[in-house]
């Protein structure tokens, strides 16, 4: 640890955190760090603690919970295990958006923080969470990424989204002096093209980052020009993939053109962190001192091992509280599975499979994850970028931006193997594009449906 990472951690940090801005994050911190080494059986037991309280909480002060409760004839009391939260049912987006109000705690009512994410159809999507809810996120979040080495005053290059907006002279200095005290560069993934990629990398020689941190699309966007032939002279010591999911094809490449190992997270705005990997990529480690993470089938009932509706519970929101949330996301439980070399405790799960309305699904039953067709597409050189839409459930429409040639042999082998992956009932129009755009937060969506979907 350098000198400056030590005074960063010891002496400024604090001074602002603690003492400046009085919040809790570093004591949140401290506890998480120590909890991340106790035993599966000890988690389990602190877990069960934490949503007996929760559930306490909920019957005596959430207005919806204690109706929902009386309904299903449930008490936080019959709570012996996080096993037993199967008993509730999943919560959806529209059950959340019909009941907003009775789903406020009347004990903390007005003391809470909203925040608004645009969600994966475009709607917006409100909620409400608390500053101790808030905080403890902030430090489950710098627990994960100091997995991958992002500690406490390292360097770090973010390839990330920016306002859209220009901001106040007063918003632009105040961010850039804290950047600067981060020692933190932020580059605006929304305003990457493909004549302006070698300045990215140019920066990340002038900067040299110890540990980069992007979308996951941003990322491969500037791995794949750095192998292309774009020289990249610097070299991080980690990468940490975000915000959107990572398949083993762009694992590699990220790692070839960097030179240094990927650490992919999960998360989603309604809890931030998730699941992180640490040095051993054995999975996502859960943050089950912080949540509780389900795989749960269609009706709410748990997947021992296989995919499912990743199902959470918010340990610490006690403002609105979530209780077996369904966020839209598909992902593969792991029971049973070897303990991680690492020593944490923590569980493991994933991978993600993808969003849940990104899913193809087929008039014959089949659902096939979005993952099917990057694996698909690296076997294609000329295939520059793609996006699957779903028309219909009977018709897909795939969008390609070739480098070069798109010969009539390659167009051929993706008919071939989609047809066999969908099935003969689903007409394929492959179409050549010049561009396909972004969506408004700046990401890229690679399989997109648009059929109805009607949430678990």
């Amino acid at each position: 640890m350098s000198v400056y990472q030590r005074v960063f951690a010891s002496v400024l940090y604090p001074a602002y955190e603690s003492g400046l801005r009085k919040r809790r994050t570093l004591s949140y911190l401290k506890e998480y760090m120590g909890q991340q080494w106790l035993s599966a059986d000890a988690l389990t037991a602190l877990q069960t603690a934490k949503l007996r309280a929760l559930l306490a909480h909920c019957q005596t002060n959430v207005p919806y919970w204690r109706r929902r409760f009386g309904e299903l004839g449930f008490s936080w009391q019959d709570l012996r295990s996080p096993a037993d939260m199967a008993a509730l049912p999943v919560m959806t987006k529209d059950e959340i958006r019909a009941n907003y109000d009775a789903l406020i705690a009347d004990d903390l009512r007005g003391t809470t923080m909203r925040k608004t994410t645009g969600g994966s159809t475009g709607q917006p999507f409100s909620f409400e969470y608390t500053r101790e809810s808030y905080e403890r996120r902030m430090a489950v979040m710098l627990r994960g990424y100091g997995w991958a080495g992002a500690d406490f005053g390292v360097k770090r290059l973010d390839v990330w989204g920016t306002d859209l907006g220009l901001p106040s002279r007063l918003a632009r200095f105040k961010t850039s002096l804290f950047d600067a005290v981060l020692r933190r560069k932020v580059l605006s993934s929304f305003a990457m093209r493909r004549d302006n990629l070698r300045d990215y990398v140019d920066a990340i020689d002038a900067f040299r980052p110890q540990v980069i941190v992007g979308y996951t699309s941003a990322l491969e966007v500037l791995a794949d020009s750095i192998l292309d032939g774009l020289p990249l002279r610097w070299r991080p010591g980690s990468v940490i993939t975000a915000a959107e999911m990572l398949s083993d094809a762009q694992r590699a490449r990220i790692e070839r053109a960097f030179g240094a190992p990927v650490f992919h997270t999960y998360g989603c705005r309604e809890f931030m962190l998730i699941g992180a990997e640490c040095e051993h990529h054995t999975g996502y480690h859960a943050s089950d001192d912080h949540l509780l993470v389900e795989v749960a089938d269609d009706a709410g009932r748990p997947v021992a091992d296989g995919v499912g509706n990743v199902v959470i519970t918010d340990l610490h929101n006690w403002g609105m509280p979530f209780l077996r949330y369904a966020n839209g996301d598909l992902a593969r439980s792991r029971a049973g599975s070897a303990a991680c070399p690492c020593g944490r405790g923590l569980r493991l799960f994933g991978p993600v499979e993808g969003r849940r309305l990104d899913v193809i699904r087929t008039p014959d039953g089949r659902i096939l994850p979005g993952e099917f067709f990057p694996h698909l597409m690296k076997e294609v050189a000329s295939v520059d970028r793609f996006q699957v839409r779903q028309t219909a459930i009977d018709r897909l429409r795939i969008l390609i931006v070739a480098r070069g040639e798109f010969t009539a042999a390659q167009e051929a082998f993706l008919r071939d193997h989609i047809g066999r992956a969908t099935g003969p009932a689903v007409r394929i129009d492959i179409d050549c594009v010049d561009d396909i755009p972004l969506t408004p937060s700046g990401k890229r969506r690679v399989t997109v449906s648009e059929l109805a979907v009607t949430q678990p």
